[in-house]
């Protein structure tokens, strides 16, 4: 288990990115709470530390090399090192593709893609040099699968497990392992509010008949940050009730 490391997780201030933080804290590891803003993760991380987590906030953009860069010296500054990054951070603007506008593209692909990039590439010069990491990608079944009205999230989330195969060749030799967990239909903010109708007709595409819970993918996570996953690298942990096989 990830007792004693320190975790960077950005996207860490609620939904699934707050799940994987208290679940990692369950198990011993600091956590450095990464997010846009200051208000959230001021009260994520007074959370964590209600919980019994050592944890700090930093606040930034993923999408900006400037913070992303700020993030990691910040978590060294306060812990020494950096031994666990979760890209969780991520944003929707879906649309058919016709009328999609350019903005919306970029903005989901600076977010969910350049963001786990930035984060990545500046993690890596501090577990290099550690000859240690656990690197772990949240990316989404329809990154695998494809769904209509998302092609800007399809696209995100699949070059996102393309990054995570890359990456896994590139950094194995420096004892860093890269991987990815993709999400089916979750228990999420935006599920809740949907008519119940609606909330069956996406059961009923799943073969456990059920959607999943924030906690299914963080347990997915501590799995893959800890020692029991040390000969696992450039993998796609899917995580969504049989719904893509």
């Amino acid at each position: 288990m990830p007792k004693g490391k320190v975790a960077v997780i950005t996207g860490a201030s609620r939904g699934i990115g707050k799940s994987i933080s208290l679940a990692l804290a369950a198990q011993g590891a600091t956590i450095v709470a990464v997010d846009i803003d200051q208000a959230t993760t001021d009260g994520a991380v007074a959370e964590f530390q209600a919980a019994g987590a050592k944890a700090i906030g930093v606040v930034g953009n993923v999408t900006l090399a400037a913070d992303v860069e700020r993030m990691v010296e910040k978590a060294v500054e306060a812990f020494g090192r950096v031994d666990i990054l979760v890209n969780n951070a991520g944003i929707t603007r879906d649309g058919l593709i016709m009328r999609m506008k350019d903005d919306d593209w970029d903005a989901v692909l600076n977010v969910n893609l350049k963001g786990a990039f930035l984060c990545t590439r500046a993690a890596f010069k501090v577990m290099s040099k550690q000859r240690y990491g656990r690197i772990i990608n949240i990316a989404s079944v329809v990154g695998q699968m494809g769904n209509a009205g998302q092609a800007n999230y399809c696209a995100s989330k699949a070059g996102l497990i393309g990054l995570t195969k890359s990456n896994a060749r590139e950094m194995a030799k420096r004892n860093v392992t890269v991987n990815a967990v993709a999400p089916g239909f979750i228990e999420t903010a935006m599920t809740d509010a949907l008519p119940e109708k609606v909330r069956q007709e996406l059961a009923a595409q799943i073969p456990l008949e059920r959607l999943g819970s924030a906690d299914d993918i963080a347990n997915a996570v501590v799995f893959l940050a800890s020692e029991s996953s040390a000969y696992i690298t450039g993998h796609v942990l899917s995580v969504n009730g049989g719904m893509y096989m």
